[in-house]
Protein backbone atom coordinates (compact mmCIF):
# COMPACT_ATOMS: atom_id res chain seq x y z
CA UNK A 1 0.00 0.00 0.00
CA UNK A 2 1.23 3.51 -0.75
CA UNK A 3 2.10 5.94 1.99
CA UNK A 4 -0.29 8.63 3.14
CA UNK A 5 -0.39 11.79 0.99
CA UNK A 6 1.09 9.86 -1.95
CA UNK A 7 -2.13 9.79 -3.97
CA UNK A 8 -2.75 12.72 -6.30
CA UNK A 9 -6.07 12.91 -8.09
CA UNK A 10 -6.72 14.26 -11.57
CA UNK A 11 -10.34 15.20 -12.16
CA UNK A 12 -11.24 14.30 -15.75
CA UNK A 13 -14.95 15.17 -16.01
CA UNK A 14 -14.20 18.38 -17.93
CA UNK A 15 -12.44 16.30 -20.59
CA UNK A 16 -13.55 12.66 -20.48
CA UNK A 17 -17.02 13.82 -19.51
CA UNK A 18 -17.16 15.81 -22.71
CA UNK A 19 -17.88 12.53 -24.53
CA UNK A 20 -20.99 11.95 -22.43
CA UNK A 21 -22.48 15.37 -23.26
CA UNK A 22 -21.46 15.41 -26.94
CA UNK A 23 -18.74 18.01 -26.29
CA UNK A 24 -21.28 20.70 -25.38
CA UNK A 25 -19.52 22.34 -22.41
CA UNK A 26 -19.93 26.08 -22.05
CA UNK A 27 -17.52 28.61 -20.55
CA UNK A 28 -19.97 29.16 -17.71
CA UNK A 29 -20.15 25.45 -16.84
CA UNK A 30 -16.38 24.97 -16.92
CA UNK A 31 -15.79 28.12 -14.88
CA UNK A 32 -18.24 27.07 -12.18
CA UNK A 33 -16.92 23.51 -12.02
CA UNK A 34 -13.25 24.49 -12.02
CA UNK A 35 -13.78 27.10 -9.29
CA UNK A 36 -15.60 24.61 -7.09
CA UNK A 37 -13.04 21.86 -7.68
CA UNK A 38 -10.30 24.34 -6.85
CA UNK A 39 -12.06 25.19 -3.60
CA UNK A 40 -12.27 21.46 -2.80
CA UNK A 41 -8.47 21.30 -3.28
CA UNK A 42 -8.38 18.95 -6.26
CA UNK A 43 -4.71 18.90 -7.42
CA UNK A 44 -5.31 18.58 -11.18
CA UNK A 45 -8.28 19.34 -13.43
CA UNK A 46 -8.17 18.12 -17.02
CA UNK A 47 -9.89 20.36 -19.58
CA UNK A 48 -10.16 19.66 -23.33
CA UNK A 49 -12.34 18.15 -26.02
CA UNK A 50 -13.05 14.53 -25.16
CA UNK A 51 -10.51 13.39 -27.75
CA UNK A 52 -7.97 15.94 -26.59
CA UNK A 53 -6.61 19.14 -28.11
CA UNK A 54 -7.72 19.53 -31.72
CA UNK A 55 -10.47 16.94 -31.29
CA UNK A 56 -13.32 19.18 -32.37
CA UNK A 57 -14.05 17.79 -35.85
CA UNK A 58 -16.57 15.93 -37.95
CA UNK A 59 -14.95 12.59 -37.09
CA UNK A 60 -14.83 13.04 -33.32
CA UNK A 61 -17.65 15.52 -32.77
CA UNK A 62 -17.68 19.31 -32.85
CA UNK A 63 -17.34 21.24 -29.61
CA UNK A 64 -19.96 23.79 -28.69
CA UNK A 65 -17.19 26.04 -27.34
CA UNK A 66 -13.61 26.45 -28.53
CA UNK A 67 -11.55 24.31 -26.16
CA UNK A 68 -8.95 27.02 -25.68
CA UNK A 69 -11.66 29.28 -24.29
CA UNK A 70 -12.55 26.48 -21.86
CA UNK A 71 -8.90 26.06 -20.84
CA UNK A 72 -8.55 29.81 -20.36
CA UNK A 73 -11.72 29.87 -18.26
CA UNK A 74 -10.50 27.02 -16.05
CA UNK A 75 -7.11 28.65 -15.52
CA UNK A 76 -8.77 31.94 -14.60
CA UNK A 77 -11.08 30.21 -12.10
CA UNK A 78 -8.36 28.35 -10.19
CA UNK A 79 -5.67 29.33 -7.70
CA UNK A 80 -4.72 25.95 -6.23
CA UNK A 81 -5.58 23.39 -8.90
CA UNK A 82 -3.33 22.89 -11.91
CA UNK A 83 -4.98 22.62 -15.31
CA UNK A 84 -4.12 19.58 -17.43
CA UNK A 85 -4.74 19.01 -21.12
CA UNK A 86 -4.86 15.79 -23.13
CA UNK A 87 -3.18 15.50 -26.51
CA UNK A 88 -3.35 12.58 -28.92
CA UNK A 89 -0.56 12.86 -31.52
CA UNK A 90 -2.19 12.91 -34.91
CA UNK A 91 -5.22 14.77 -33.56
CA UNK A 92 -3.59 17.53 -31.53
CA UNK A 93 -0.42 19.29 -32.64
CA UNK A 94 2.65 20.83 -31.10
CA UNK A 95 1.14 24.25 -31.81
CA UNK A 96 -2.00 23.26 -29.89
CA UNK A 97 0.18 22.26 -26.97
CA UNK A 98 2.06 25.57 -27.06
CA UNK A 99 -1.20 27.50 -27.12
CA UNK A 100 -2.54 25.57 -24.13
CA UNK A 101 0.68 26.23 -22.22
CA UNK A 102 0.53 29.92 -23.08
CA UNK A 103 -2.98 30.04 -21.60
CA UNK A 104 -1.68 28.59 -18.34
CA UNK A 105 -2.11 24.81 -18.63
CA UNK A 106 0.45 23.19 -16.32
CA UNK A 107 0.28 19.52 -17.29
CA UNK A 108 0.40 17.76 -20.67
CA UNK A 109 -1.04 14.26 -20.85
CA UNK A 110 0.13 12.73 -24.12
CA UNK A 111 -2.01 9.76 -25.09
CA UNK A 112 -1.23 7.01 -27.58
CA UNK A 113 -2.55 3.56 -28.31
CA UNK A 114 -0.76 1.12 -26.03
CA UNK A 115 1.52 -0.16 -28.82
CA UNK A 116 2.34 3.26 -30.27
CA UNK A 117 4.26 5.06 -27.53
CA UNK A 118 6.96 6.01 -30.02
CA UNK A 119 4.71 8.71 -31.54
CA UNK A 120 4.68 10.60 -28.22
CA UNK A 121 8.38 11.54 -28.21
CA UNK A 122 8.28 15.06 -29.67
CA UNK A 123 5.12 15.98 -27.78
CA UNK A 124 6.47 14.90 -24.39
CA UNK A 125 9.78 16.60 -25.06
CA UNK A 126 8.08 19.82 -26.17
CA UNK A 127 5.91 19.80 -23.06
CA UNK A 128 9.06 19.48 -20.96
CA UNK A 129 10.62 22.42 -22.79
CA UNK A 130 7.47 24.43 -22.07
CA UNK A 131 7.90 23.73 -18.35
CA UNK A 132 4.84 21.50 -18.10
CA UNK A 133 4.46 18.40 -15.97
CA UNK A 134 4.40 15.47 -18.38
CA UNK A 135 2.25 12.34 -18.43
CA UNK A 136 2.38 9.40 -20.82
CA UNK A 137 -1.08 7.91 -21.32
CA UNK A 138 -1.15 4.34 -22.67
CA UNK A 139 -4.70 3.86 -23.92
CA UNK A 140 -6.43 0.49 -24.29
CA UNK A 141 -3.85 -1.06 -21.99
CA UNK A 142 -5.92 -4.24 -21.69
CA UNK A 143 -4.96 -5.20 -25.26
CA UNK A 144 -1.36 -6.16 -24.47
CA UNK A 145 0.59 -8.26 -21.99
CA UNK A 146 2.31 -6.78 -18.96
CA UNK A 147 5.65 -7.27 -20.71
CA UNK A 148 4.57 -5.28 -23.77
CA UNK A 149 3.10 -2.59 -21.54
CA UNK A 150 6.42 -2.22 -19.73
CA UNK A 151 8.24 -1.90 -23.05
CA UNK A 152 5.97 0.92 -24.17
CA UNK A 153 5.98 2.64 -20.77
CA UNK A 154 9.78 2.69 -20.74
CA UNK A 155 9.72 4.53 -24.06
CA UNK A 156 7.52 7.23 -22.58
CA UNK A 157 9.79 7.43 -19.54
CA UNK A 158 12.80 7.87 -21.84
CA UNK A 159 11.02 10.73 -23.64
CA UNK A 160 10.63 12.65 -20.38
CA UNK A 161 7.29 11.53 -18.94
CA UNK A 162 7.09 12.31 -15.21
CA UNK A 163 4.25 9.80 -14.92
CA UNK A 164 3.08 6.88 -17.04
CA UNK A 165 -0.54 5.75 -16.90
CA UNK A 166 -2.16 2.39 -17.36
CA UNK A 167 -5.37 3.43 -19.14
CA UNK A 168 -8.40 1.13 -19.13
CA UNK A 169 -10.09 2.95 -22.01
CA UNK A 170 -12.66 0.19 -22.52
CA UNK A 171 -13.37 -0.54 -18.87
CA UNK A 172 -12.38 -4.12 -19.67
CA UNK A 173 -9.78 -4.86 -17.01
CA UNK A 174 -10.34 -7.22 -14.08
CA UNK A 175 -8.62 -6.33 -10.77
CA UNK A 176 -5.99 -9.07 -10.96
CA UNK A 177 -5.00 -7.85 -14.42
CA UNK A 178 -4.59 -4.31 -13.15
CA UNK A 179 -2.44 -5.50 -10.26
CA UNK A 180 -0.20 -7.50 -12.59
CA UNK A 181 0.41 -4.52 -14.86
CA UNK A 182 0.88 -1.89 -12.18
CA UNK A 183 3.30 -4.16 -10.34
CA UNK A 184 5.28 -4.74 -13.55
CA UNK A 185 5.53 -1.01 -14.23
CA UNK A 186 6.41 -0.23 -10.63
CA UNK A 187 9.32 -2.68 -10.82
CA UNK A 188 10.54 -1.42 -14.20
CA UNK A 189 10.15 2.37 -14.02
CA UNK A 190 11.49 5.10 -11.79
CA UNK A 191 8.72 7.60 -12.55
CA UNK A 192 5.21 7.85 -11.08
CA UNK A 193 2.64 5.25 -12.13
CA UNK A 194 -0.95 6.25 -12.78
CA UNK A 195 -4.27 4.52 -13.41
CA UNK A 196 -7.32 5.68 -15.39
CA UNK A 197 -10.36 3.43 -15.17
CA UNK A 198 -13.79 3.17 -16.78
CA UNK A 199 -16.81 1.62 -15.12
CA UNK A 200 -18.31 -0.42 -17.95
CA UNK A 201 -18.00 -3.67 -15.97
CA UNK A 202 -18.68 -1.92 -12.63
CA UNK A 203 -15.03 -2.39 -11.72
CA UNK A 204 -13.60 1.14 -11.89
CA UNK A 205 -13.39 1.50 -8.11
CA UNK A 206 -12.09 -2.03 -7.55
CA UNK A 207 -9.52 -1.64 -10.29
CA UNK A 208 -8.43 1.74 -8.93
CA UNK A 209 -7.93 0.32 -5.44
CA UNK A 210 -6.02 -2.61 -6.93
CA UNK A 211 -3.76 -0.13 -8.74
CA UNK A 212 -3.14 1.85 -5.56
CA UNK A 213 -2.36 -1.34 -3.66
CA UNK A 214 0.38 -2.14 -6.18
CA UNK A 215 1.92 1.33 -6.04
CA UNK A 216 0.04 3.62 -8.42
CA UNK A 217 0.14 7.14 -6.97
CA UNK A 218 -1.56 9.19 -9.71
CA UNK A 219 -5.25 8.38 -10.05
CA UNK A 220 -7.98 9.71 -12.35
CA UNK A 221 -11.56 10.23 -11.29
CA UNK A 222 -14.65 11.76 -12.85
CA UNK A 223 -17.00 13.56 -10.52
CA UNK A 224 -20.54 12.16 -10.60
CA UNK A 225 -19.04 9.46 -12.85
CA UNK A 226 -19.19 11.94 -15.76
CA UNK A 227 -17.08 10.26 -18.44
CA UNK A 228 -17.28 8.17 -21.59
CA UNK A 229 -19.20 4.89 -21.52
CA UNK A 230 -20.44 4.25 -17.99
CA UNK A 231 -18.02 6.89 -16.73
CA UNK A 232 -14.81 6.68 -14.75
CA UNK A 233 -13.96 6.00 -11.13
CA UNK A 234 -16.36 8.33 -9.32
CA UNK A 235 -14.23 11.02 -7.70
CA UNK A 236 -16.33 11.91 -4.67
CA UNK A 237 -16.87 8.22 -3.86
CA UNK A 238 -13.15 7.52 -4.27
CA UNK A 239 -12.28 10.32 -1.84
CA UNK A 240 -14.68 8.86 0.71
CA UNK A 241 -13.23 5.37 0.26
CA UNK A 242 -9.62 6.55 0.53
CA UNK A 243 -10.52 8.59 3.61
CA UNK A 244 -11.93 5.42 5.20
CA UNK A 245 -8.67 3.69 4.30
CA UNK A 246 -6.72 6.56 5.95
CA UNK A 247 -5.08 7.50 2.67
CA UNK A 248 -4.84 11.27 2.50
CA UNK A 249 -5.49 12.99 -0.82
CA UNK A 250 -5.83 16.56 0.42
CA UNK A 251 -9.31 16.83 -1.14
CA UNK A 252 -12.16 18.05 1.07
CA UNK A 253 -14.77 15.27 1.10
CA UNK A 254 -17.81 17.45 1.88
CA UNK A 255 -16.87 20.03 -0.72
CA UNK A 256 -16.27 17.45 -3.48
CA UNK A 257 -19.65 15.88 -2.62
CA UNK A 258 -21.28 19.29 -2.97
CA UNK A 259 -19.61 19.90 -6.35
CA UNK A 260 -21.01 16.60 -7.58
CA UNK A 261 -24.52 17.31 -6.35
CA UNK A 262 -24.89 21.01 -7.02
CA UNK A 263 -22.76 21.71 -10.11
CA UNK A 264 -22.10 18.51 -12.08
CA UNK A 265 -25.41 16.67 -11.65
CA UNK A 266 -27.37 19.37 -13.54
CA UNK A 267 -24.94 19.06 -16.48
CA UNK A 268 -25.62 15.36 -16.96
CA UNK A 269 -27.94 14.66 -19.86
CA UNK A 270 -28.92 11.39 -18.16
CA UNK A 271 -27.62 9.51 -15.10
CA UNK A 272 -24.34 7.71 -15.63
CA UNK A 273 -25.20 4.05 -15.27
CA UNK A 274 -24.16 0.71 -16.66
CA UNK A 275 -26.72 0.04 -19.33
CA UNK A 276 -26.82 -2.54 -22.10
CA UNK A 277 -24.44 -0.66 -24.37
CA UNK A 278 -21.85 0.41 -21.80
CA UNK A 279 -21.76 -3.14 -20.46
CA UNK A 280 -21.11 -4.31 -24.01
CA UNK A 281 -18.19 -1.86 -24.27
CA UNK A 282 -16.46 -3.47 -21.30
CA UNK A 283 -17.34 -7.01 -22.33
CA UNK A 284 -16.08 -6.53 -25.89
CA UNK A 285 -13.09 -4.38 -24.91
CA UNK A 286 -14.14 -1.41 -27.05
CA UNK A 287 -13.00 2.18 -26.59
CA UNK A 288 -15.51 3.89 -24.26
CA UNK A 289 -15.84 7.02 -26.37
CA UNK A 290 -17.29 4.92 -29.21
CA UNK A 291 -20.61 4.62 -27.38
CA UNK A 292 -22.43 7.69 -28.72
CA UNK A 293 -21.01 7.13 -32.21
CA UNK A 294 -22.28 3.53 -32.17
CA UNK A 295 -25.72 4.59 -30.95
CA UNK A 296 -26.04 7.11 -33.78
CA UNK A 297 -24.87 4.57 -36.37
CA UNK A 298 -27.31 1.99 -35.01
CA UNK A 299 -30.21 4.41 -35.43
CA UNK A 300 -29.11 5.44 -38.90
CA UNK A 301 -28.77 1.87 -40.22
CA UNK A 302 -31.51 0.25 -38.10
CA UNK A 303 -29.20 -2.26 -36.44
CA UNK A 304 -28.44 -3.04 -32.81
CA UNK A 305 -25.72 -0.95 -31.20
CA UNK A 306 -24.63 -4.06 -29.29
CA UNK A 307 -23.92 -5.85 -32.55
CA UNK A 308 -21.82 -2.92 -33.75
CA UNK A 309 -19.78 -2.86 -30.53
CA UNK A 310 -19.22 -6.62 -30.48
CA UNK A 311 -18.00 -6.54 -34.07
CA UNK A 312 -15.68 -3.59 -33.32
CA UNK A 313 -14.24 -5.63 -30.46
CA UNK A 314 -13.68 -8.64 -32.70
CA UNK A 315 -11.80 -6.44 -35.17
CA UNK A 316 -9.78 -4.84 -32.35
CA UNK A 317 -10.69 -1.35 -33.55
CA UNK A 318 -8.92 1.35 -31.53
CA UNK A 319 -9.21 5.07 -30.88
CA UNK A 320 -8.72 7.06 -34.06
CA UNK A 321 -10.67 4.54 -36.13
CA UNK A 322 -14.09 6.03 -35.44
CA UNK A 323 -14.86 5.94 -39.17
CA UNK A 324 -15.03 2.13 -38.89
CA UNK A 325 -18.17 2.42 -36.76
CA UNK A 326 -20.17 3.55 -39.78
CA UNK A 327 -18.58 0.87 -41.95
CA UNK A 328 -19.46 -1.87 -39.49
CA UNK A 329 -23.03 -0.60 -39.08
CA UNK A 330 -23.50 -0.52 -42.87
CA UNK A 331 -22.12 -4.05 -43.22
CA UNK A 332 -24.42 -5.35 -40.48
CA UNK A 333 -27.42 -3.69 -42.14
CA UNK A 334 -26.55 -5.31 -45.45
CA UNK A 335 -26.09 -8.71 -43.82
CA UNK A 336 -29.47 -8.36 -42.14
CA UNK A 337 -31.10 -7.60 -45.48
CA UNK A 338 -29.61 -10.62 -47.21
CA UNK A 339 -30.51 -12.96 -44.35
CA UNK A 340 -34.20 -12.01 -44.40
Amino acid sequence: MTKETDIKITEVALRDGSHAISHQYTVEQVTAAAKALDDARVPYIEVAHGDGLGGSSLQYGFSKTDEFKLIEAAVSATDFSKIAVLLLPGIGTIEDLKEAAALGANMARVATHVTEADVSEQHLQTAKELGMETVGFLMMSHMVSAEKLVEQAKLMESYGADTVYVVDSAGAFLPHQVKERIKALREALSVNIGFHGHNNLSLAMGNTLAAIEEGATRIDGSIRCLGAGAGNTQTEVLIGVLDRMEIETGIDLYKIMDVAEDIIAPILQKPQEIDRDSLTLGYAGVYSSFLLHANRAAEKFSVESRDILIELGKREIIGGQEDMIIDVAAELAETNKTSV
